[in-house]
Formats: C-alpha cells, sequence, structure tokens
C-alpha cells in the first residue's frame, strides 16, 4: 500500500510515455559504470561484514558472504525487511555459525548504515550551494529524531553489553509479570544484539568498519552522479559530484521506509530532490528515478535467483528458511 502511495505521489503528474522514451535514449556507456558501481557498492559491503565477524569466524568465504547478501536483498525487493532474517538464516546456514547471532550482525550492520547516512544528510546540507533546509523542511526534524533514538538505542546497548546478564534479567524478570512468551522473545532478541556487537572486535576491525562504511557512501553517491549522465542529465544543466552526494543522501532515506525494495520511496525523494533542489523538469527527474531503480531492482533479482540456484543445495528452500526463523523470533 506504502508503495502505491509513493509511487502515486511521484508519477501523478507525469507523462510515462515520455518516461519511457528518455528510459530508452539512456547512455549505455554510463549504463555499464553504474552496474559496475552498483556490484562493487555490494562487494565493499560483503567485505565489511567479514571484517565484523572477523573475531567470530576469521576465514569466512567471501562467496558465502556475498551470496547470502545479495539473496537478502532479493527477497527485500518483494518483501521488506524480510531479506535480511533470510540473509542470516541462509549465512549461518553456510558457515555452520549460529543464526542468531548473524542476525545480531545484520542488525550491527543496519545501526551504522543508519549512522552514515545521518553524517551523509549532513555533509549535504554543508556542501550543498542550494537551500536544502527550504526544499526539505521535514529534513532537519528527521536528522535530529535520529540522533535522539541512535542516542537512546547506543545507551540501550551500552547497558545490555556492560551489564549484560543484570541489565537483561531485570527487563524479562519486569515483562516475566504481564506475558511469559514476550518475555522469552525479549531474550531471545537480547542473546542476538549481545552476539552481534560482541563480533565486532579489535582496534584494526574497527577501523577498516569504519573506512569501508565511509568507501561504501562515496560509492553510492558516484553511482548517484553516474545515473544523471546516464539520462544525459548532464545536457540540460552542469551535473555534479556534489549534486550526485546530496541526491544520494536524500533518496537513500526512501530506503528506511518498508516498501518492496524502496519501491516508490525512493522514487518520490530522487524525483523531488532533483525538482526542487535543482530545477529539473518533472518528466527527466522521474525518468532518472525510474532507471536508477529499476536497474537495481532487476539486478537484485537476478542475481539473487542465480545464487540462489548456484547454492541450492547448501540452502534448501528459502521459504522453509524464512518461515522457520520467523517461527523463532
Amino acid at each position: 500500500m506504502l508503495a502505491v502511495i509513493f509511487l502515486y505521489i511521484a508519477f501523478h503528474d507525469v507523462n510515462f510515455g515520455e518516461v519511457l522514451e528518455i528510459v530508452s535514449n539512456a547512455n549505455l556507456l554510463w549504463m555499464t559504470i553504474f552496474i559496475l558501481l552498483f556490484y562493487l557498492g555490494h562487494i565493499l559491503r560483503a567485505y565489511r561484514w567479514k571484517f565484523i565477524l572477523h573475531s567470530v569466524k576469521a576465514n569466512t568465504k567471501f562467496s558465502h558472504l556475498f551470496g547470502s547478501l545479495m539473496i537478502g536483498y532479493g527477497v527485500n525487493c518483494i518483501t521488506p525487511k524480510l531479506g535480511e532474517l533470510t540473509r542470516a538464516v541462509l549465512f549461518g546456514r553456510w558457515e555452520g555459525l549460529s543464526r542468531s547471532s548473524m542476525f545480531g550482525t545484520v542488525i550491527l550492520e543496519r545501526i551504522i548504515d543508519i549512522i552514515a547516512l545521518a553524517v551523509s544528510v549532513l555533509i549535504a546540507i554543508f556542501i550543498s550551494t542550494e537551500n536544502i533546509r527550504d526544499s526539505f523542511p521535514w529534513l532537519l526534524t528527521t536528522l535530529y529524531v535520529s540522533a535522539v533514538l541512535i542516542f537512546i538505542f547506543i545507551l540501550f546497548l551500552y547497558f545490555i553489553l556492560r551489564y549484560e546478564e543484570k541489565f537483561s534479567n531485570w527487563i524479562i524478570n519486569l515483562l516475566n509479570r504481564f506475558s511469559h512468551s514476550i518475555a522469552d522473545k525479549v531474550a531471545y532478541i537480547f542473546s542476538m544484539l549481545t552476539q552481534g556487537f560482541f563480533s565486532l572486535k579489535g582496534r584494526k576491525n574497527y577501523y577498516i568498519t569504519f573506512l569501508l562504511s565511509a568507501l561504501i557512501i562515496v560509492v553510492y553517491a558516484l553511482t548517484s552522479y553516474v545515473g544523471l549522465l546516464m539520462i544525459n542529465m548532464q545536457y540540460i544543466q552542469p551535473v555534479t559530484f556534489t549534486m550526485g552526494w546530496v541526491l544520494m543522501s536524500i533518496s537513500s532515506i526512501g530506503v528506511i521506509i518498508p516498501t518492496p525494495g524502496s519501491t516508490g520511496s525512493y522514487h518520490t525523494l530522487a524525483k523531488s530532490t532533483l525538482v526542487l533542489l535543482y530545477g529539473f523538469g518533472e518528466t527527466v527527474s522521474a525518468a532518472y528515478a525510474f532507471l536508477t531503480h529499476i536497474i537495481s531492482y532487476i539486478l537484485f533479482i537476478l542475481t539473487s535467483v542465480v545464487i540462489y540456484f548456484i547454492f541450492y543445495k547448501k540452502q534448501g528452500s528459502l521459504e522453509e528458511i524464512s518461515k522457520t526463523h520467523l517461527e523463532e523470533l
């Protein structure tokens, strides 16, 4: 439902025939570079996950890291956020590791991503010559709320990690007064978080994780910039890497919204950024959002299907894996 609402907002005032005409004239060279950058960003994500997991298992296979990551994204294109469960379960099965600890590391990754996104938005506000705050008045409020939530969550994690047994027992005993089933689920979540956050150990792994997180953001910004060239928007007005960075930072907020594969939410934010901040036309901006999203969507689906069949004997049925893990949660 959310995806339909956002798609309506993005395309209700646009001639879709003209959008398709612009897309059909896309530059194939820049499209190829866009696809290469797409895969580079996710290769870096897989390597970052490897260093997060280093203290749990130092010799994890990159094929398993990248394969489970891409299958997870493929599942997300159909069912929002279920891909994170699938990814953790698959990798745990392939590497013989605890599924709960793997899901804990996925949560850790997502927290790192949210912090990186908040930083990229702040950078966008400072480097942009356009007044982002006037065009998107809700952006600063979102940043403030996100900062407070991140602080509360970090404080919560501190108590879990610093006073693991006492704090978790206090919360669980409190919940037991109301519901034993809820208390059991919270205990399981505490266990996942503890195992996931304790997986990132060692100064070297902290530095490498930070460096890879920064590189991922840069590659994503570069991908957004190349997307502008792919649609030939440089012939309308000059395009810059800064424009790509701002576009990436604002449109990435759409990824947080629970729609299948960010459908609709990404289109709305990407189009609004190009129209409100940079003065591009509605049609070409919608074409940019449509083409960049559809390429990513197709690549996620195709790559996940190929990897699924390559590792089919190892992983069994995705439906069975997802159902089993959801029952555990």
